[in-house]
C-alpha cells in the first residue's frame, strides 16, 4: 500500500466540502439539499463512482466551480468520495442538510484553509484515510482571544 497527500484547489473566497457516499443518486440528493438550504449558493459537486462504469459524476450551478469539483474528484481517484466547491454561501448552512442525504457516510471536512487529502493505493483501488486541514495551533487561546473569538462570531451575525 503506498500512501500520498493530494491537495484540494479551494476558490478564491470560497469552500470545500469533501465526503464519501456510496450511491449514483447521491449527486442529485446533494444538489438538492445545497439548492433547496442556499439557493443563491454558486457550487459544482462531483462524485466518483467505485463500481459499473466508475466514472465521475458532476453537478452543481456554477460552470467554474463543477469543473473544479471535478479536478478535485479526478486528483483524489477514490472512489465513493464526493467534492463540493462552493461560494456565496459557508460549509455551516448546507452541511446539516448534507450530512441528512441517506448516501452520505462521512464529511472529512468542510474548509477554505489549504487542505491536503491522504490516500491510501492499494491494488484494488485508492481511498481517503483523512485530511490535513490549515495550520497547526500555535498555542492555546487567552481571555484576549477569546473576547475577539465571541465579538467575531457577534459581528457575522452567528451569535447574539
Amino acid at each position: 500500500m503506498e500512501l500520498t497527500t493530494v491537495p484540494l484547489e479551494i476558490p478564491e473566497g470560497g469552500n470545500v466540502i469533501l465526503g464519501q457516499t456510496h450511491f449514483i443518486k447521491s449527486v442529485e440528493d446533494i444538489y438538492e439539499a445545497i439548492v433547496n438550504t442556499v439557493p443563491q449558493m454558486k457550487f459544482g459537486l462531483a462524485f466518483n463512482e467505485a463500481s459499473g462504469p466508475c466514472l465521475t459524476r458532476v453537478d452543481g450551478n456554477d460552470g467554474a466551480l463543477k469543473a473544479m469539483a471535478a479536478r478535485n474528484a479526478t486528483a483524489l481517484a477514490a472512489g465513493h468520495i464526493f467534492v463540493v466547491a462552493m461560494t456565496d454561501g459557508y460549509p455551516i448552512n448546507v452541511l446539516g442538510r448534507i450530512k441528512d442525504v441517506p448516501e452520505v457516510c462521512t464529511i472529512f471536512c468542510a474548509t477554505a484553509n489549504p487542505v491536503e487529502v491522504v490516500v491510501a493505493e492499494s491494488e484494488q483501488g485508492r481511498g481517503v484515510l483523512g485530511v490535513i486541514d490549515g495550520a497547526r495551533p500555535k498555542g492555546i487561546e487567552t481571555a484576549e482571544d477569546v473576547e475577539k473569538r465571541r465579538g467575531f462570531l457577534r459581528m457575522i451575525g452567528y451569535k447574539r
